[in-house]
């Protein structure tokens, strides 16, 4: 879940910086431009100063009365030049320089400087002109009017080199790009501290519904940080939890109870069909059937309490040698098959794991037993274990009818029988215990096909972990 969440929240957070940055570094570039607009107006409102009192005396170019104001507006013009390399120039209504430097500049036809002389004639100072950004290598264009009893005789122009500008609008760029990437950082910190708050105690549920869904109904949820309505939840949870193992552990006991409690009028009921099969002729078929019925309560009975006992005891885990046992078990079972004219085979090399020996020889037994009930004669069983990293695997597989899909897909359920082998004996019980056993110890049995293009024969394989048991 955080892996789809910090996204989520990486993504907005970037998204509000970038609403933010990106206007910010608008108006710094604004800012600088404006600053440089303003120093070119002050700078030509000097010139225009200078300018206004020189005596217009030309009757085309270059041809001026001696002045000692239009000197010294040359020589300021030129030292400014020199020192800040901006181009600047007083020019007549006509376009003909009163003043200007460098001395081969003059005024263009056409382009930015005409456009901002053209709008001084008319007594508009530049105030506003296009914003220059880093990557662009315009030239920043000012022109003031210069204004002699009320009329436009002048214009000051200058023409600035951008560079400088542009230099100092990357540096703040660099600025607020740098904050900004330190406050997403801090973000990204924050997002991983808020989600890891927020879904550590989701975690930890998790956890524990996973342990309670593979039969470890002790687990609870540990208390934890987070929001007041997460912590609810766990708290909810358990009690929702202590609630499902008290009617679990009713449930058991009510199955001992009555399981325990019924062996004796039963086995009292039994006695007496004895006594009475002593009064009737014998072979009596009647007597056989309530015999026989009898009995196979009587195995039910036992088998539903080995189930409560399987689901409530708790399991004596060792590190045991698989192959050994499942050995002992096949050698165990090969007269009750070769007695059928089935053939036990058994591939048991040594690998070790942890598990309770009694519950898993159990559940080998009923494995087994199956196995060899429903093989058919002149067949075999093969009993295979295995082992990888985490887990060793004992694999029981049979060359009998099998069973459909649908079929497979209930085998373990309580009292499930196939309804082609009804007529075989067995209370439907035996994978049950097998499962619950095994779940105890953190095992597990599943079954497949021995032959998948034929539903011909069963493959059961059960897997014990070879890890040792968390507390």
């Amino acid at each position: 879940m955080s892996s789809r969440l910090l996204p989520l929240l990486i993504v907005l957070m970037a998204a509000v910086l970038l609403a933010l940055g990106v206007p910010l570094a608008v108006s710094v570039a604004g800012a600088e431009q404006q600053k440089a607009v303003v120093d070119r107006i002050d700078d030509s409102a000097r010139f225009a100063a200078l300018a206004q009192f020189v005596t217009d005396g030309t009757s085309g170019p270059r041809r001026t009365v001696p002045d000692e104001r239009l000197e010294t507006l040359r020589r300021e013009l030129g030292s400014y030049h020199g020192v800040y390399g901006i181009r600047a120039g007083v020019f007549y209504r006509t376009g003909v320089p009163m003043a200007n430097a460098p001395d081969d500049w003059s005024l263009p036809a056409h382009g930015e400087v005409r456009d901002a002389f053209d709008e001084a004639l008319l007594s508009r100072r530049s105030h506003d002109p296009e914003q220059v950004w880093p990557w662009q290598r315009h030239r920043l264009v000012v022109a003031s009017p210069v204004i002699r009893d009320g009329d436009v005789v002048a214009v000051v122009v200058t023409d600035s080199p951008t560079g400088q500008m542009r230099s100092r609008t990357l540096h703040g760029w660099l600025l607020v790009g740098t904050g900004e990437i330190a406050a997403m950082l801090l973000a990204v910190g924050a997002a991983l501290r808020l989600t890891g708050w927020v879904l550590r105690p989701v975690r930890i549920l998790d956890a524990t519904t996973h342990d309670i869904a593979t039969g470890r109904l002790k687990s609870r949820v540990a208390a934890a940080g987070g929001p007041p309505e997460l912590r609810r939840l766990a708290r909810s949870f358990n009690e929702m939890a202590d609630n499902v193992e008290d009617v679990l552990e009713q449930q058991r006991a009510f199955v001992a109870d009555a399981s325990h409690q019924l062996r004796n009028p039963l086995s009292a009921l039994l006695l007496r069909i004895e006594l009475l099969a002593l009064e009737l002729p014998q072979n009596n078929e009647e007597i056989a059937s309530v015999r026989t019925e009898g009995k196979r309560l009587a195995q039910v009975l036992d088998d539903l309490l080995d189930l409560a006992l399987a689901e409530h005891a708790e399991p004596d885990l060792r590190l045991i040698d698989i192959g050994e046992l499942a050995a002992e078990r096949v050698a165990a079972w090969a007269p009750a098959a070769e007695a059928k004219g089935v053939r036990l085979a058994g591939d048991c090399p040594a690998t070790t794991a942890w598990a309770d020996p009694v519950a898993l020889s159990s559940a080998l037994d009923a494995v087994i037993d199956n196995a060899v009930k429903f093989t058919p004669d002149g067949e075999s069983v093969e009993v295979t274990v295995s082992f990888n990293r985490d887990t060793s695997t004992v694999v029981v597989a049979d060359h009998g009818p099998g069973l459909t899909d649908e079929e497979i897909a209930r085998v373990g359920d309580r009292f499930w029988r196939s309804g082609r082998h009804q007529n075989i004996q067995g209370s439907g019980l035996g994978l049950s215990i097998s499962r619950a056993l095994l779940a105890a110890g953190g095992g597990s049995i599943s079954y497949a096909r021995h032959r998948v293009e034929e539903p011909r024969g069963l493959r059961v394989t059960v897997t014990v972990p070879r890890s040792p048991p968390t507390a």
